[in-house]
């Protein structure tokens, strides 16, 4: 470890030890920021020096704000996938030294003859720039034909630059007086100049680090969950039938219709006969019983087959194939366990821990207990186990799936994942991996910086205000590292909040999902507010889809007027129409006086587009109150009136800084406000953000 010549520290955005990526994808405005220092009052700059994945050089000044001149920031946006390097060099500047000291001896009525040292030392600095100007003038010399009047035309421009520099030496060199001598130096013009190409002392270099620049999918995406094998419908006496792989490729029109991008499908493989899951987890299964597609594996093979029912592999290729031309990416879940019949029960008996009486044991988390499951224990045949993953991977890859739903990761080895995913993306760097991490911040960010493209996260259990503004602030500042999906159920998640069966609860808890997070999911029958657990307390779905088939009537219930799919559609419409709802780092909340509404806004870096939304969190009664705006947030000043519409009503309203809202549950739970686009100047303080103190981190 070295201490370099000037201060670099706290360089963002990085990993806490460096040694692996942040996130961003294309396109996306990505903040850098650090803080840079040195001894005395000379002024210092910094430069943010990138290097794309192709090996292009990118040079990005960085500015500094008035009030905190330590603290640097500057965005870009890259426009190619893959590993992106950068570092954040700090340097003397010693133009804006000479001009601070110049501009306030002179205003203080000094002389020429008393500021003889400062002419002779500025006259010097303009010589050193002009210097600079003349060598690039020569550098830009023809390399090929095609390129001549390029060079030309930056040999005529390096050669302006450098005769006025020189002209700007030659007037502080003059007998002319002081005013005189100093105005060139200190024009708009040349204070531009020396901006844009400055004399650099004691370049000192900061850390490297590395960002994953990957597919806009990566970050913003909307997944819908179903189960292939309920697609079938019924027969004749009403009886459920097992759905196909052509079954789902004709259920798939309805979500894309919903405005969903990914759907995604639970394990298709083959299910384990022996300790299969009958009704409710019940641990005896009757004949025709389909049992938990997480219980991997029989004599008809494992994590590398199709369940017969479903179809063949060709049939599979075909349903992939019919959900791009609807504009839907498959995602597969991939989980790391296996049935007793697994054929790696047989072959592989390695793979898993054998107890004292020579049986393989099954998986607990007390005081659930699955029988039908053994889990891998990867501290016995590391090679072994490694290997075959991602051989079993791989088959998917290639046969065209591009994204995985991973099951339980935090429960397997975090270098595992590393090693897994770093090797898929050596030839595939397009596959997603999302991870159902529903745990611990540590073990969650962990994953993310491993490798893991999109997390769950425990928003299906923030209800209140204060769970919500306090979770999601979390989830914003690691958005470099994490990027959280909020899901507003899944098959083994139906949270007390919609137990209730209160359709304005479900449309609640879309609409917070679906514009909090540029990503978020929904499993099939939230949208038919389906909420019977099987006990009370319990947060399993009565007649759980993950040990039976559950056709649903949805069209019926549509025409019912008992299904949320207009609303919901309306909310993928508006995230998709609205770059600012595909951001999170400029999420801000915005004071409201009642604690059952919820306010926040989002402003879109690169084109200013900016919603305003506020949520009725009580899913019963009518609320109302006064919201506060952060006008500065919004890009306008506190004192201006803007125009808001409302994008589900359709309503305009002229709104300034206070203003008066009321929501009522049986109308409308929310209002998504479009607002005024932001200005270039505002968005791109936007993106940056300010770095609190109490974020400092030496």
């Amino acid at each position: 470890m070295t201490v370099g010549r000037l201060g670099i520290d706290d360089v963002r955005p990085s990993t806490s030890d460096r040694t692996l990526p942040t996130k961003a994808v294309v396109g996306e405005v990505v903040p850098l920021s650090a803080l840079v220092w040195r001894e005395g009052h000379d002024a210092i700059a910094a430069t943010a020096m990138l290097t794309s994945p192709s090996g292009r050089t990118i040079a990005v000044a960085m500015n500094a704000e008035e009030d905190r001149p330590d603290y640097v920031h500057a965005v870009f946006a890259p426009d190619e996938e893959g590993l992106w390097r950068f570092r954040i060099d700090a340097w003397s500047d010693p133009y804006s030294t000479w001009r601070n000291a110049v501009t306030k001896k002179s205003a203080a009525g000094q002389s020429a003859e008393e500021m003889a040292n400062d002419l002779a030392f500025g006259a010097e600095l303009f010589d050193r720039a002009a210097r600079a100007a003349l060598a690039n003038a020569r550098a830009a010399r023809r390399t090929d034909e095609g390129e001549e009047d390029a060079r030309a035309a930056q040999r005529a421009d390096e050669g302006d630059v450098a005769e006025l520099l020189a002209g700007v030496a030659e007037a502080l060199r003059s007998d002319a007086p002081l005013r005189e001598r100093l105005e060139p130096a200190l024009s708009d013009e040349v204070t531009a100049l020396m901006s844009q190409r400055p004399v650099r002392d004691l370049l000192t270099r900061g850390p490297e680090c590395q960002i994953l620049v990957e597919r806009k999918k990566a970050a913003f995406s909307s997944w819908y969950e179903l189960f292939p094998r309920s697609t079938g419908g019924w027969d004749d006496n009403g009886h459920p039938v097992h759905g196909t792989f052509q079954t789902t490729a004709d259920a798939l029109e309805r979500v894309a219709a919903m405005g969903f991008d990914t759907v995604y499908f639970p394990p298709i493989h083959p299910i384990g006969e022996v300790n299969r899951k009958g009704p409710n987890n019940s641990l005896v299964a009757e004949e025709g019983d389909v049992g938990s597609p997480w219980a991997i594996g029989s004599k008809a093979g494992g994590h590398d087959a199709i369940h017969p029912e479903l179809g063949t592999e060709e049939d599979f290729v075909a349903l992939i194939e019919r959900a791009k031309q609807l504009g839907l990416e498959v995602a597969l879940d991939f989980a790391l366990q296996a049935a007793p019949d697994h054929p790696w029960a047989r072959d592989h008996r390695g793979f898993f821990t054998e107890l004292a009486d020579g049986t393989i044991a099954y998986a607990e988390n007390p005081p659930k207990k699955y029988q039908d499951i053994y889990p891998i224990n990867f501290d016995n045949d590391r090679d072994g186990i490694y290997n075959e993953c991602y051989r079993v991977i791989m088959h998917w890859v290639n046969l065209g799936v591009t994204t995985f739903r991973v099951d339980n990761p935090h429960t397997k080895p975090t270098d595992f994942w590393h090693w897994l995913i770093s090797k898929v993306h050596e030839t595939h760097p397009e596959v997603i991996f999302l991870a159902e991490a529903f745990t611990r911040p540590p073990r969650l960010f962990g994953l993310a910086k491993a490798g893991f493209t999109q997390s769950y996260t425990y928003f299906p259990w923030k209800t209140t205000k204060r769970e919500l503004t306090g979770f999601t602030q979390s989830t914003v500042r690691f958005y470099d590292i994490s990027r959280p999906s909020f899901w507003v159920n899944t098959p083994d998640i139906l949270q007390a909040y919609i137990q209730t069966g209160n359709k304005a609860a479900f449309a609640v808890r879309a609409t917070l999902a679906a514009t909090l997070s540029p990503l978020w999911g929904m499993y099939s029958g939230f949208e038919l507010y389906e909420h019977e657990p099987v006990t009370q307390g319990s947060e399993e779905y009565l007649d759980s889809e993950k040990y039976q088939l559950r056709p649903r009537d949805f069209a019926g219930a549509k025409e019912r007027g008992e299904s949320l799919e207009d609303y919901i559609t309306l909310l993928n419409r508006l995230r998709q129409n609205h770059p600012a709802l595909q951001q999170m780092r400029t999420l801000h909340f915005h004071t409201i006086d009642n604690d059952q509404l919820i306010a926040y806004s989002k402003v879109d870096p690169a084109t200013g587009d900016a919603v305003l939304v506020v949520v009725n969190l009580d899913p019963t009664y009518p609320q109302e109150g006064f919201i506060t705006l952060d006008m500065e947030e919004l890009g306008v000043a506190p004192s201006s009136s803007i125009s808001v519409r409302d994008e589900i009503s359709g309503e305009t309203y002229q709104w300034g800084m206070r203003n008066y809202v009321r929501l009522a549950p049986q109308e409308n739970v929310a209002h998504i406000f479009a607002l005024p686009e932001v200005g270039l100047k505002e968005r791109v303080k936007l993106a940056y953000r300010r770095m609190d103190d109490d974020e400092y981190r030496p």
